[in-house]
């Protein structure tokens, strides 16, 4: 176990340390920063990166449903998912197959070469997790990763993941409040 560290008492670091010590936000901003980076360069070659990740992963099994519902899933416009499937088709690691219940709709399914990748890239991100959570015993990484995943189905349930290019349409087109000049 890594030993916490703290700046000396009377010190600004250590007042700032001890609001960001009780600060949420920072610290999932500073474990999700680490997160990406390491996924990013463990998924670079993988078309979609981490997006492609979760599409093979929710593929697998044939647990993803039409592309449509996968889409909303995963909180990804569907035209984006559209040429996101392609790659992933084109690498012969996803098929797209007509969905019984409604031929107009595709049911997204892994390849056997994709459920092959999946479990090596898996096997690989679990290593860079426990890299991550390293400072945590294993008992402590274990209840994290349940509590986490309680709280995040939790609100994904009350709360799903919005449309991400409706997000982006909406920040753009959103009014910049006018900056206003102090005084000193």
């Amino acid at each position: 176990m890594v030993p916490k560290v703290t700046p000396a008492a009377g010190d600004d670091e250590a007042d700032l340390c001890g609001v960001l010590d009780a600060d949420l936000g920072w610290a999932l901003g500073v474990l999700f920063r680490s997160y990406l980076k390491i996924t990013n360069a463990m998924l670079a070659d993988l078309p979609g990166g981490p997006r492609g990740y979760q599409v093979l992963a929710s593929a697998a099994g044939d647990r993803a449903g039409t592309q449509l519902a996968l889409a909303q899933q995963l909180g990804v416009d569907r035209t984006v998912m559209t040429y996101l499937l392609d790659d992933l088709e084109r690498a012969g690691l996803v098929e797209r197959r007509p969905d019984p219940a409604d031929r107009r709709a595709r049911r997204v399914v892994t390849t056997d070469r994709g459920t092959e990748l999946l479990a090596r890239l898996t096997q690989r991100l679990r290593q860079a997790e426990e890299h991550l959570l390293g400072p945590l015993e294993a008992t402590d990484r274990t209840a994290f990763r349940e509590l986490l995943q309680r709280v995040a189905t939790q609100i994904d349930c009350l709360d799903p993941a919005p449309d991400a290019c409706a997000v982006v349409e909406e920040v753009r087109d959103a009014p910049i409040p006018a900056r206003r000049r102090v005084r000193t």
